[in-house]
Formats: structure tokens, sequence, C-alpha cells
């Protein structure tokens, strides 16, 4: 996968992404990007939930969720 590396990011920071089909392309270097729904850090190499459209990332499956389908999830 492009983007990948081994090791700490070379920069501290929040990174600018441009979100592809399957794949992301760095254009600012940095550690993390934000989750668009809860705000949240995700690391560059955990990152697995993004929106091409939105050109947004998602911490998680739930918060794809809450984007998309808002008010389908039930709350615990």
């Amino acid at each position: 996968m492009l983007n990948r590396f081994s090791g700490p990011s070379p920069m501290p920071g929040e990174a600018e992404v441009k979100y592809l089909d399957g794949d992301f392309r760095v254009v600012r270097p940095g550690a993390f990007v934000r989750c668009a729904v809860t705000g949240v850090p995700i690391p560059l190499e955990e990152l697995k939930y993004w929106s091409v459209e939105l050109q947004e990332a998602y911490s998680s499956p739930d918060a794809v969720l809450q984007r998309h389908y808002p008010g389908r999830l039930k709350q615990a």
C-alpha cells in the first residue's frame, strides 16, 4: 500500500491527506489525521476508514455509520 512506512512518523502533528479509492496520499506530512465524526486523532499507520467523496477520515466503522446514516446506530 502506498504511503505506508515503518518506524515513527517523520513529522509530528496533523497530516493533510488526499483520500483515494483504496489508498490515500499524504499531502502534508504529519503523524495523524482527525476523525471527522469524533475528532479523535488517528495515527496514519492505523488509518483504515475514509470517504473519497467527502475527503474525511473516520476512526471506526461506527463513526462511518454515524456520518452516513445519522440516527441509525443504537446508543449503548
